[in-house]
């Protein structure tokens, strides 16, 4: 496995949602007039520890297609940094052994024909029955390192964390497409009146209950609409800079293409969110 970067920064919390966070003082759990002041407060430190969410309640996706050669590494690291406990599924179109390897992997294998990105990562986050849901790509791009921390921003209070491969500089990334991302996420900012820095990142972390709430339309756009509708919708959506690795395999997506699609669905979807 490749090394990667740490410590890219704190996350930017771009909107935070409307709901309260109550915090209880030890003084308000004390039970007044016995004396067990000290069991009491040891009681709701236990209650908090036990809200935080493990990698036990966590799911990771993927929508794979032909990616034998990197899935068996991205499997693995999800494995080695989880220690096993993560759900693993994969919505898969493919023709080679990547389905095969998967599962040997201990991964939950859905098999369908190819439609697209979209399509099948749609259907992933259905099939995950985990609370929190955390999508990622199968070429070994994105570093499941930080798994912990995207975990720990939900556990934070954040409804979605998106992974910022653009601030880092993303330097594996070809330089067209970087500058196609720049240009997107410039455009969504303007659009939905709040900077974002990466619109079309591949790692993002879910609470369960966002996923159900939204119906989500989009195809080649999907990654942009998975950020674009929740924080239109008031959810706190939080990016956070990740390194971004050059990906195994060939890619599947015509950049002049794809990128005419996903720019049409950040228009399309940031017009429906305001009206």
């Amino acid at each position: 496995m490749r090394d990667r970067l740490h410590g890219l920064g704190k996350p930017k919390t771009l909107t935070v949602s409307g709901r309260e966070s109550v915090v209880m003082s030890q003084e308000a759990v004390k039970t007044e007039g016995t004396g067990d002041d000290d069991v009491a407060v040891a009681e709701a430190d236990s209650a908090n520890t036990d809200d935080q969410y493990t990698f036990e309640d966590l799911a990771v996706v993927m929508g794979t297609y032909n990616e034998e050669e990197a899935i068996e590494t991205v499997l693995s690291d999800i494995e080695r940094v989880t220690d096993g406990q993560a759900e693993v599924v994969c919505v898969d179109g493919s023709s080679d052994r990547t389905p095969e390897i998967a599962r040997e992997h201990g991964a939950r294998v859905i098999e369908q024909e190819p439609q697209g990105y979209g399509v099948a990562v749609a259907a992933a986050l259905r099939a995950a029955d985990r609370p929190v849901v955390v999508t990622t790509d199968c070429d070994d791009t994105y570093p499941m390192e930080e798994l912990p921390a995207f975990l720990a921003e939900i556990n934070d209070g954040a409804d979605v964390v998106s992974g910022d491969r653009i601030s880092p500089g993303a330097d594996a990334m070809p330089a067209f497409n970087r500058f196609g991302n720049q240009v997107f996420a410039l455009v969504a900012s303007v659009l939905m009146l709040r900077r974002v820095h990466d619109t079309t990142t591949g790692m993002r972390a879910y609470r369960r209950e966002v996923i159900d709430a939204i119906e989500w339309t989009e195809n080649t756009g999907l990654s942009a609409e998975l950020l674009i509708r929740p924080l239109m919708r008031g959810y706190d959506v939080r990016e956070r800079p990740i390194p971004y690795a050059e990906r195994a395999g060939e890619t599947k997506l015509d950049p002049i293409q794809g990128g005419a699609a996903i720019l049409k669905s950040i228009l399309k979807v940031s017009v429906q969110e305001r009206l």
